[in-house]
């Protein structure tokens, strides 16, 4: 429960520290005195958003921190999610500054935090019902909450929500593979078209080269002939001239004959000797060269049509033999991932199926729970309502059936019938604001048993209600006190005598400056402060004695 609350340069409020009790916590006092400036401060410990405006004017900095004794189970919880020690004695110091500009500092155990971190603690901790909280009751799309709260789902709700969470997840992959499968089958057709023309080409690296040799080779056979067989004729001689192979034959034997006579001839007669060699080998190349210009008519025709493919090949695919055949590569790669594409198709087909029958059977589960308890809930409500001097009303929860969603398939929305012979209709148009506020308490009183929340603070919530239904509501909420920690801001005599600690808020003026002072009363005090509620500026013993009743009789 939240046991200290310091608040300094908040709005009127220079500094002042509340020690509340666990039971029933009332703060009252005159209009525009501060209290909901300490509803306020409370909200901005929890982590919600706050303003620049609410730090005093003339302060650099406001600060608000909460010291809470006993934290539950689902704190714990969340403060070792974030690595934040957890004190021994089941303490927990919450701090916030706020700058003038605007910006905060937040810290938990003196560790700092987010303020997002801070505000899925503060959900843990405290539940404050505001005015505008009984406008929920207006709007049914809130229904589901209380009714899940009194049905104490939690688990088969976070068990659906994930289940939906996996669904909408498969859905939208689904829907991204669907909705381009136009475009896919297009770049399909376009690969297929591609990898077909590459592969039927057989491409093989160093061929252009190869291609435009042979063709430049083709082109000038007749002068590379004739240029042969003069160099063959010279070699070989003819019917007017010796070659040179037979004048180098001759020579050789003229001198080979003179060795005997001469041995320094013998190195001339061995160079002779390798020059007739060398003459037979020039005769081999040249015949094997004429040979090889020996090619069919059409083959310059092949090697024309085969450089016009590599070279449209290269303006489409890229310049060389290796940049087209990487092309054909990344080709195959694209359509081997569209072919995967058409496998996880089917895949998510059936995983959707999959995924959406778990989820509708996890919402069919979850209304079954839902209308059992919102039939117990109904019946609960009407009893408490009873109480609170609303007798033979019928609170009826109707369920139809809307699209999945992250709550589920329930669309539900309360009916109430105020006057016997009516048929229920729904709250917007029935219930007065003081009877929504009714209400409001009630179902808080009955999920309060059950809630793990210490800590429920009431901001106003005898507007539109008096008299005896405002005692009603005192006596209730000194009875959800029992089972946690009520604070409650009021301007009602009746609840203010109810309560276990009464906390008065009261602005006073100093040097044209306005402070607002918290302070606890005592019995006389409470008696006083009664006796001003019930009778305004004029203070008499008469408000003062029934002041005193009250008191008696609210304890």
């Amino acid at each position: 429960m939240l046991k200290t609350l310091v608040i300094e340069n908040i709005a009127v409020i220079k500094k002042a520290q509340i020690e509340f009790t666990s039971g029933l916590n009332v703060l009252t006092g005159e209009t525009g005195a501060g209290k909901s400036i300490v509803v306020d401060s409370i909200n901005a410990i929890l982590g919600e958003r706050t303003s620049r405006e609410l730090v005093r004017a003339g302060s650099d900095n406001a600060f608000v921190n909460a010291y809470f004794e006993d934290i539950n189970d689902d704190v714990k919880l969340k403060l070792n999610e974030y690595d934040i020690p957890i004190e021994e004695d089941g303490s927990l110091l919450l701090s916030r500054k706020i700058s003038a500009g605007g910006k905060s500092v937040c810290r938990v155990n003196g560790l700092p935090v987010t303020v997002g971190i801070l505000k899925d603690i503060g959900t843990h901790l405290v539940n404050i019902h505001g005015q505008h909280d009984s406008q929920a009751l207006l709007n049914p799309d809130f229904h589901y909450k209380f009714v899940d709260a009194y049905a104490d789902c939690d688990e088969l709700l976070a068990e659906y929500k994930e289940s939906f969470k996996s669904f909408l997840n498969i859905r939208r992959q689904l829907k991204s593979l669907t909705s381009d499968a136009d475009e896919r089958d297009k770049q399909s057709e376009i690969l297929d078209y591609q990898i077909k023309e590459l592969r039927d080409a057989d491409i093989k690296v160093g061929e252009w080269e190869e291609l435009k040799h042979r063709k430049s080779v083709i082109l000038n056979s007749q002068a590379i002939l004739n240029a042969l067989n003069t160099l063959l004729g010279a070699v070989n001689g003819d019917d007017e001239n010796q070659g040179i192979q037979s004048v180098l034959s001759s020579s050789d034997k003229e001198i080979t004959a003179l060795l005997d006579a001469d041995s320094q001839l013998k190195p001339i007669i061995e160079k002779l000797d390798s020059a007739e060699d060398l003459l037979e080998s020039i005769k081999d190349l040249i015949s094997d060269k004429m040979e090889s210009l020996d090619f069919q008519p059409d083959e310059l025709d092949k090697i024309e049509e085969r450089l016009d493919i590599l070279y449209t090949f290269s303006n489409k695919y890229g310049e060389t033999e290796q940049d087209m055949l990487y092309y054909l590569a990344d080709a195959e790669r694209k359509r081997a991932l569209f072919d995967n594409s058409e496998q996880d198709l089917e895949r998510l087909n059936a995983e959707y199926d999959s995924s959406l029958e778990k989820t509708q059977s996890l919402a069919l589960k979850l209304s079954e729970v839902r209308r059992k308890a919102a039939e117990k809930l109904g019946e609960e409500i009407c009893s408490q309502l009873e109480f609170l001097d609303m007798p033979g009303v019928k609170f009826v929860t109707q369920f139809s059936k809307g699209n999945l969603s992250s709550v589920g398939v329930d669309k539900i929305e309360f009916l109430i019938r105020t006057n016997p012979g009516e048929e229920p209709k729904p709250l917007a148009k029935i219930a007065s604001g003081g009877e929504l506020s009714r209400i409001m308490l009630a179902i808080k009183s009955i999920i309060a048993k059950s809630d793990s929340i210490a800590t429920l603070i009431f901001d106003e919530i005898d507007t539109g209600v008096s008299g005896k239904a405002s005692r009603k509501i005192g006596l209730k909420l000194k009875e959800v006190g029992k089972n946690a920690q009520v604070i409650c801001v009021t301007h009602s005599a009746q609840i203010a005598s109810a309560a276990d600690s009464h906390f008065l808020i009261k602005k006073e003026y100093t040097d044209n400056a306005a402070f607002t002072q918290i302070m606890p009363l005592d019995f006389e005090g409470r008696k006083y402060e009664l006796a001003r509620i019930m009778g305004g500026l004029n203070v008499t013993e008469s408000l003062l004695k029934s002041a005193e009743e009250m008191l008696d009789y609210g304890n």
